[in-house]
């Protein structure tokens, strides 16, 4: 019977349980001397709370696991609202994945898990990043894309271990704390599909960054010292507003990948033709001003290159300089001709 309870839903135990209690209490009424208190309503409604939570506690052990030697909670397409405070019976637990369960808010007894090394908390309803999350010193990953989040807390930059966060379609996040810029040891950043018009100082301070995704924001320009984001390979910026890009992005001499398609650029930079690191570049979907086309590789008429690419940008650079060159002598040649 003992195993049937553990496993049982919560309704099934509270109905149970409040079974024998309506039971003890008849029979206590039987034989208890007047006065007595052993059928008090109260300790009645305490006696199903503890078993609402042995209930709780017993659905939430079935969710643990162990991989990669860590263990971890996982709880995916179940509803879960709100997490209940026995949860911190579990401080050991080192990553929570919960997904798509309706979860409203991050707990702020989730300080208490003082292990934990990765928080998923993705594809839910959460509005909200409670303030004790700065306290979690040892977190590598907090992952809270397609939520409800509209304001990140100061005290995220307490997260010092901090490698990978990811905000992104959480669509009314438009701007990030200027004490993030501790968080020295960010690798990878997701900020995509949100409302930002500019990028937040702090992102260009962060000494560790990599990776970033700007993608489908409101952004208008880039930072003049967009440069200072020595470490930064891989840079996505389509879906914005872009109108023109800084001459300093040719001083990023790490960045592997830059996307830039479906923005308003009309220009492409010159100095851009001397970042040699850079393999993969789109313009797709911008209007640029000078039209140009590649030429075929191969005999077939088979060419795999990307239209928009590393080559077009290329092109499109030495086609600018031929055509500025052009309105530059025009002017000077028609003098020439008038004088003679």
């Amino acid at each position: 019977m003992v195993g049937v309870v553990a496993c049982g839903s919560v309704s099934s135990i509270k109905a149970l349980w409040e079974t024998r209690i309506q039971r003890n209490q008849t029979e206590i009424r039987g034989s208890s001397e007047p006065g007595s208190n052993c059928c008090d309503p109260f300790w009645a409604r305490l006696s199903v709370r503890v078993w609402e939570d042995r209930a709780v506690l017993a659905r939430l052990r079935e969710k643990l696991q162990t991989e990669d030697g860590r263990l971890v909670l996982r709880i995916e397409q179940e509803e879960w609202k709100n997490l209940p405070a026995c949860l911190v019976r579990f401080v050991q637990v080192q990553e929570w994945q919960i997904h798509r369960t309706g979860l409203l808010k991050v707990p702020p007894f989730i300080c208490s898990f003082q292990n934990l090394l990765v928080l998923d908390l993705s594809r839910n309803a959460v509005t909200e990043i409670p303030q004790q999350i700065g306290k979690l010193t040892r977190l590598r990953e907090l992952l809270l894309s397609y939520n409800r989040i509209r304001v990140v807390p100061e005290e995220l930059g307490g997260c010092e271990s901090l490698e990978r966060l990811e905000l992104a379609m959480n669509r009314d996040l438009k701007e990030l704390p200027d004490q993030l810029r501790n968080l020295v040891r960010l690798q990878h950043l997701d900020l995509s599909m949100n409302d930002f018009v500019s990028l937040p100082d702090c992102v260009v301070a962060l000494p560790a960054l990599q990776w970033l995704d700007m993608g489908g924001n409101r952004l208008q320009q880039l930072p003049d010292d967009i440069h200072r984001m020595q470490m930064l390979q891989t840079l996505w910026l389509q879906r914005n507003e872009l109108q023109i890009l800084p001459e300093n992005i040719s001083r990023m001499s790490r960045l592997d990948t830059l996307v830039l398609s479906s923005n308003r650029l009309r220009d492409i930079p010159s100095l851009m033709e001397d970042m040699t690191n850079l393999r993969f570049v789109n313009f797709r979907d911008n209007p640029l001003i000078v039209d140009v086309s590649l030429p075929l590789r191969t005999e077939d008429g088979e060419d795999d290159r990307e239209m928009f690419g590393r080559d077009f940008m290329l092109t499109y650079i030495q086609e600018a300089r031929k055509r500025k060159n052009q309105n530059l002598t025009g002017p000077v040649q028609q003098g020439v001709n008038q004088a003679r």
